[in-house]
């Protein structure tokens, strides 16, 4: 069977098993394990080439374990995010794209701010794989960014790509209070977050997230929000007049959110879009 016919039929099988993409990812996980860029594939494809034997029974391994949902991200070892890859693997979170809008509006922020003696102070709480601290470090080259994690999973992924990425970061293993606890007043220009807010009674829809994505990365409470909270309380302390706090939160969060800012006493708070037009973070500044 010629490779454009093992793609069809690959295609087939994910189609079937309910993977919203299938077509993209039978040839992101040949191109994976023949070891070439999916551009690189699909020139073979056309020019009618092949790829070795092996390769394609590790493809078919990979198309089992896709067919079983596992996230592609997981099978290839790596996610995209803005112009870079991370490693991601099982016990981190994968990034996803509604992420970005929030990454685009902090750099934007920080490209901004008033810069003290002591220079741009950034952390970037619940940092998973790193793509927010990592964005920011790269983009805002005054800054110094914190990426501070509490899984003991997660850090281990996130070590490994701000070595690779962005190696002037500083990495912290530790949860939101206990971080709280070691932070000046005041000393803090920027807080960003991308936390855990599903609420405990609700079960995410796509296997993907309910079979492998960690629980901790998850789950935020009975209302999704107590880390939000703990995020709040720990900014009206740590942040400096004037400084900006940025957490990502579901698409019906928007108004909860937002009432939390304001009683904490932040001001100018708004709830931003995502890229497909839905609330996804709410922002305010320290009075």
């Amino acid at each position: 069977m010629d490779l454009a016919s093992s793609l069809r039929e690959a295609t087939q099988r994910l189609a079937q098993a309910g993977v919203p993409s299938p077509q993209v990812d039978a040839e992101m996980l040949l191109a994976h394990a023949a070891g070439v860029s999916r551009g690189e594939l699909l020139a073979r494809v056309h020019s009618g080439k092949t790829v070795e034997d092996a390769d394609l029974a590790q493809w078919d391994k990979l198309i089992v374990r896709r067919e079983n949902r596992e996230p592609l991200q997981h099978l290839t070892g790596t996610a995209a995010f803005m112009s870079f890859e991370v490693k991601v693997g099982p016990g981190v979170f994968v990034p996803r794209p509604e992420t970005q809008s929030l990454v685009e509006h902090a750099i934007a922020q920080a490209q901004v701010m008033a810069v003290r003696e002591v220079g741009l102070h950034i952390v970037d709480l619940c940092s998973g794989s790193g793509v927010v601290a990592i964005s920011l470090a790269r983009a805002v080259l005054h800054a110094s960014v914190v990426a501070v994690e509490a899984s003991a999973s997660a850090v281990e992924y996130l070590r490994q790509n701000v070595d690779t990425l962005a190696p002037n970061i500083t990495v912290v293993e530790s949860d939101v209070v206990s971080f709280g606890q070691s932070v000046k007043d005041a000393s803090i220009d920027m807080i960003v977050a991308n936390p855990p807010y599903v609420p405990l009674a609700e079960v995410p829809n796509d296997p993907e997230v309910s079979r492998y994505d960690p629980v901790m990365a998850l789950y935020g409470g009975e209302d999704g929000l107590d880390t939000v909270h703990e995020i709040v309380t720990l900014a009206t302390r740590a942040l400096r007049p004037g400084g900006y706090l940025a957490i990502e939160h579901s698409n019906l969060q928007g108004d909860a959110v937002r009432f939390t800012l304001k009683e904490a006493g932040l001001r100018m708070v708004s709830t931003e879009l995502d890229l497909v037009g839905r609330e996804r973070f709410t922002q305010g500044f320290q009075s």
